[in-house]
Formats: C-alpha cells, structure tokens, sequence
C-alpha cells in the first residue's frame, strides 16, 4: 500500500490543490491527513470540505490544535495574530464543517502505524517535535511501529534502533529512505499549507509499506496567490509574508 501524508494544510487551498495533483499521479492507494486543516490560510472552508470529502472515501485524519481552537473559546496560549485568524475562521465554516473539526479523533493506530498531530505522549498539550528526545518519547507512547505526525512545519525523520539508539535524518526533496523493519520510526513530512525551513515549495510524503520506504516531495505552487488572499481577507500580514519567504 502507498499511503500519501499530509499535514498542516492551513487553509492555504492553493499548496493543497497542488499536493493532491502531485499524489494522484504516485499511484497511491490511502491518504492521511494529520491535523491543522485551518488557521492562518483564507480558505478553510475549501480545505475542510476537501478533507471531509477524502474521510468519507475512508482517508485518516485526526485533530491538530488550531482544529481544536476554531470549535472551542479562545486559548490565551496562542498568540495574538493566530487568535485573530482562529476567530475569523470560525465564521468562515458552516455547522459541518465546524461539527466533522471538533468530532476528529486527537490519536488513531492502525496496524503498526500511529497518526497524531503533535506528539503521542499526551497529544493534547501539543507538544512539539523538534529533537531527540520528544522524537523518543513520541515512539515509545505509540506503542507503534511507525509514527506518522506535523505540528512542526518542517520534514523530518526520527529512528529508533531496536538497542534503543535514536537517530535524526533531514530528508532532500524526492529522496526515498529505506526504512528497516527491526526498527521504529517517526515521520514528519513537512506542511503543506505553510513550509517554516526557508523553502517555500509546500510539503508532503508517501510511504510505501511493500517496498518499506518513505519518500518526501517538495510542491511549487502559487504562493503569490494564496498570500494576496490572506492580505485580501484582512488576516495579518505576517502570514502572508510566511507563504513567500517559507519561514
């Protein structure tokens, strides 16, 4: 089975159209979506319905916290900017819509695999996943062979050797890395919807289980229109620069 990754789509409708045209021609037969469907991004009623659309033909898809903020009374810990985009995209989405984001699941297993927006130790405090030792903790409370997460917006990839030995890989655009069956994993494909590692070419992954693999692509799309957008619906500015500069 090739199964496509995606994560934080932030609203952001032109990266998504370009990541699913990019995977339809993988030849992939399962999609996961992990989490931060809206915020920051001026479309989030598209992007919610595209996901709606895909979990109905039997796609994963779990929570991430600013899913989790638009249906629920604001969180001091969010700053500022990110507040004032939640608010004004709780009015962008119908009661479904707003109805399929608060009923996502936080975590699923399936298989040897774990789905979960931040990290699998205590999803709900959003921990993120930026070293060694979150990577760790993240595997062992998976209880998986294979964690499959975002919340980072940059891609990455975690081992854990089966003598306990942890490693930390930075994948290159289009590289597919062998991955070995005696071993545990992390996967952080990179956001689709707002790339933060100063490229801004969206991001996505496809892992492979036959061929045990993970492959991580990077998607040029048109920046320049999901940032005039952003600007156009009165959001802050500084989201929009983020599309162009990829930080």
């Amino acid at each position: 089975m090739r199964l496509a990754l995606l994560t934080d789509l932030h609203a952001n409708r032109e990266a998504v159209e370009a990541c699913l045209a990019h995977a339809e021609r993988q030849h992939i037969d399962q999609y996961a979506f992990t989490g931060d469907f809206v915020g920051y991004g001026a479309d989030p009623a598209w992007v919610v319905r595209t996901v709606m659309a895909y979990v109905a033909r039997g796609a994963v898809a779990v929570q991430g916290n600013h899913d989790y903020a638009v249906t629920r009374p604001p969180s001091a810990r969010m700053h500022a900017e990110a507040r004032e985009v939640i608010a004004w995209t709780g009015g962008q989405l119908d009661a479904e819509q707003l109805a399929f984001l608060a009923a996502l699941p936080l975590i699923q297993r399936h298989g040897h695999a774990c789905f979960v927006h931040a990290s699998a130790h205590a999803p709900e405090r959003w921990e993120y996943v930026t070293g060694i030792a979150e990577a760790e903790r993240s595997i062992r409370a998976s209880g998986s062979r294979i964690v499959f997460s975002g919340h980072v917006h940059a891609p990455a990839l975690y081992r854990r050797a089966d003598d306990g030995r942890m490693g930390r890989h930075v994948p290159q655009a289009g590289e597919a890395v062998p991955l070995q069956p005696q071993h545990q994993y992390l996967v952080l494909p990179g956001a689709v919807g707002q790339p933060r590692d100063q490229n801004n070419a969206a991001c996505y992954a496809v892992f492979d289980d036959a061929a045990r693999e993970i492959q991580y692509f990077r998607v040029p799309y048109d920046h320049g229109v999901a940032a005039r957008k952003v600007i156009a619906a009165g959001l802050p500015i500084v989201f929009a620069m983020r599309l162009v500069e990829g930080i």
